[in-house]
């Protein structure tokens, strides 16, 4: 899902970093919120991020698309913090591997926030909300939530890709070509990341529901 430097050009770089903005902004008020309320907060939002940058430091290259493949974890920051402190979260993450690891880049900071940030955030939350209004158990939903977020950070990211580089070709059938070029690597690993989001959520819940209250995503 980094995106490497370079590979968009400089007026869609400008574009995703329009987008992220907002969202980036929101989040940091609702950090800055519940901060007042709960001093700890900060470091649950700090165990989160190096979660996050754990989980997305293991990529596997994807031939010719300039990018590569890992686990995200936004899913797991979103039913601990919720979804626009996630995306805070997220983009730290990616900063610092732009900045010191060379996973990703600078240019494409903003358009990797929308897709692992923003789409992974949000689609996890609201994957979680619907499996849990279907009265599913909060291990399967947390699993879903995780796979989800997973998923959708790469079909956002073939999008990117695709608007940007399609040339002639309709974009569409770009961004399906670069999709399927994930799935190989990106199912296995959005089930995984899954079950261990899940896992994660269900221990939390059973020894420190209080952490949980924070954003009452889980319940």
């Amino acid at each position: 899902m980094h995106i490497s430097e370079g590979v968009l050009p400089v007026g869609w770089a400008v574009v995703w970093y329009s987008v992220s903005v907002p969202f980036l902004v929101a989040g940091l008020s609702e950090i800055q919120r519940k901060k007042k309320a709960n001093p700890m907060y900060v470091v649950l939002a700090s165990i989160a991020g190096s979660a996050v940058f754990v989980f997305s430091l293991f990529p596997v290259p994807i031939p010719i698309v300039g990018t590569c493949s890992h686990p995200a974890g936004t899913g797991l920051s979103t039913l601990l913090l919720g979804p626009f402190v996630s995306i805070v979260v997220a983009f730290s993450a990616l900063l610092i591997q732009a900045l010191f690891l060379a996973h990703g880049g600078i240019s494409t900071l903003g358009a990797n926030t929308v897709a692992m940030g923003i789409v992974g955030s949000f689609s996890a939350f609201l994957f979680y909300k619907l499996a849990r209004g279907l009265k599913l158990p909060i291990f399967v939903s947390a699993l879903i939530a995780g796979a989800a977020a997973d998923i959708f950070t790469y079909l956002t990211t073939s999008v990117i890709l695709a608007l940007a580089l399609h040339g002639t070709t309709p974009v569409s059938t770009v961004a399906g070509s670069i999709f399927i070029a994930f799935l190989p690597t990106q199912i296995p690993l959005a089930v995984l990341e899954g079950l261990v989001i899940a896992g994660i959520i269900v221990y939390v819940k059973k020894n420190r529901p209080d952490i949980l209250e924070n954003t009452g995503i889980v319940r």
